[in-house]
């Protein structure tokens, strides 16, 4: 498996990694179909999400990533720039693997190389809105222990922030996410 950088040419190949990764959340959340009748036609938010962050002025290139086997691209994962007050920093998400990928490391290895890069490049924090049983396992706490709170109050009991080497214990306050995340 290679971790790189986004190239042009890998949109298609993204949105599938997302509507394979969240098929089963977006029709759980669409309700469950009885067998037999249509899949949902419309797209889970994620992959909008990624599309709509490409073309907002949080997007960073250099820090979405996807995961590729065997010239496969089955893993995806973007950081975009965030705000806590006047500090610039950083929103993970969305992260996703096809579904016939999952479960062999690859969400881990672009967990790994999304922190890393980001920490290279002297990031002081990621925050994200996401699972309490995974994301910890990355240095990821819950954002109140730092003083840093999502801008939402209903997010606040799933966000979580992983200070980066560059972290300054002043950065403090609300996260504000780039704009398309209030646009799902």
């Amino acid at each position: 498996m290679l971790i790189r950088r986004e190239r042009t040419g890998d949109n298609a190949a993204i949105d599938a990694v997302h509507r394979s990764a969240f098929a089963r959340e977006f029709a759980n959340a669409n309700g469950d179909r009885p067998p037999g009748s249509p899949a949902p036609t419309a797209d889970p938010v994620e992959v909008g999400l990624v599309r709509q962050l490409r073309d907002s002025s949080g997007w960073m290139p250099t820090l979405s990533m996807v995961a590729e086997s065997h010239d496969d691209i089955v893993g995806h994962v973007c950081l975009t720039r965030a705000g806590v007050g006047p500090f610039p920093v950083l929103a993970l998400g969305p992260i996703g693997v096809r579904a016939d990928a999952q479960a062999h490391g690859i969400g881990s290895a672009l967990m790994h190389a999304a922190l890393g890069a980001a920490d290279a490049l002297d990031e002081p924090l990621v925050g994200l809105l996401g699972s309490l049983d995974y994301y910890p396992r990355f240095g990821f706490v819950p954002g109140v222990r730092l003083g840093i709170t999502p801008d939402q109050a209903d997010w606040t009991s799933h966000f979580q922030i992983r200070a980066l080497a560059a972290y300054d214990p002043e950065i403090k306050g609300e996260f504000r996410y780039a704009d398309p995340f209030y646009e799902l």
